[in-house]
């Protein structure tokens, strides 16, 4: 016969089970993202309201960030989650330029959520109209987000391999500005600056709504030695972009360089919370991520798990198992 169990004990465990309940229902994640006004942010938003509506017990709270930093910072444990770029998180993990540490906290929920084009606008008035010759002017008048961005990041790294700089610009006399994806599309607008440089998924709501504005504007391949640079020495990748991407900014379709995201998580995200973050998003195949953003229509969970930049959560791994999408252990 089991010995009685106090009455105390009894009533301390009873009560005990609703108060588990009520923490588990109040697990809250951060998960940081974009710059306000760009595709991250709006999906993140969407992953979260996703997330919630088929686990109510796990509340993510989405913040503003940039793809350069977001690695350092889901590492350190500041956001639990968060956005990454495939070939910056890679380069995180290991330690290299430019990062100076490597990032071995770091876990993925798989890639392929966003295939994100590189765009470089120019005003429709403004010529040279190459990538080459626009780059090398005096008098370049180039907005780019912040510092803390693979935008940015990028910019600079062109910059480099076309023998300039953003010191350069500047002492040449033109401008270098650093913004919000809002703050230098209306700098655009505005004419304070000529051309800007973004990495956004189509389709980018700043390049349809500065398609749709009362200054002209047109989108620029980019050269083939430039993409087989970045390729070569970043691991970006390359693609088309579209005509039926920004009809009012492009006439034809669009050599560019490509990179795709990453959702990160931190090793100390519970298994039971990645795998329920993943089961979600993999059920959200197709339409449910489509009206989310339209990038996300390539989401293939097939394809995600494969990315091996940083390991996949464990339970990141039970999920797309489960949904046979990987093959068991």
């Amino acid at each position: 016969m089991l010995p009685a169990v106090p009455r105390r004990l009894a009533l301390g465990g009873a009560l005990a089970l609703p108060f588990v309940r009520t923490a588990r229902a109040q697990q809250t994640f951060e998960f940081v993202a974009g710059s306000l006004g760009g595709g991250w942010y709006t999906m993140a938003a969407g992953i979260a309201a996703l997330v919630k509506d088929e686990n109510p017990e796990i509340q993510i709270r989405v913040v503003p960030g940039g793809g350069l930093a977001n690695p350092t910072r889901v590492n350190n444990n500041q956001s639990q989650m968060g956005w990454g770029i495939d070939a910056f998180t890679a380069a995180a993990a290991r330690g290299e330029e430019p990062y100076s540490a490597k990032h071995e906290k770091l876990r993925s929920l798989g890639t392929g959520y966003s295939p994100t084009e590189h765009n470089l606008l120019r005003a429709a008035d403004k010529q040279p109209d190459d990538l080459r010759g626009i780059l090398t002017q005096r008098g370049l008048r180039l907005g780019t987000p912040q510092r803390s961005s693979t935008d940015e990041m990028t910019m600079q790294r062109i910059l480099r391999f076309l023998g300039t700089s953003p010191d350069k610009i500047r002492g040449d006399g033109g401008r270098y500005l650093n913004g919000s994806y809002n703050d230098i599309a209306a700098a655009f607008g505005d004419g304070q600056v000529d051309y800007i440089y973004v990495a956004l998924a189509k389709p980018a709501a700043i390049l349809t709504e500065i398609g749709q504005g009362r200054r002209a504007a047109r989108l620029v391949a980019f050269p083939d030695d430039v993409r087989k640079h970045l390729i070569d020495t970043y691991a970006y990748n390359e693609g088309v972009l579209p005509a039926s991407a920004y009809p009012t900014l492009q006439s034809a379709d669009l050599k560019v360089t490509t990179m795709d995201s990453v959702i990160l998580v931190h090793e100390a995200v519970p298994d039971e919370v990645a795998y329920r973050m993943a089961r979600s998003l993999i059920r959200a195949k197709g339409a449910r991520l489509t009206q989310i953003h339209g990038s996300m229509a390539a989401y293939d969970p097939a394809a995600a798990w494969k990315y091996n930049g940083v390991p996949l959560h464990p339970g990141a791994a039970r999920a797309y198992r489960e949904a046979g999408a990987m093959p068991a252990a």
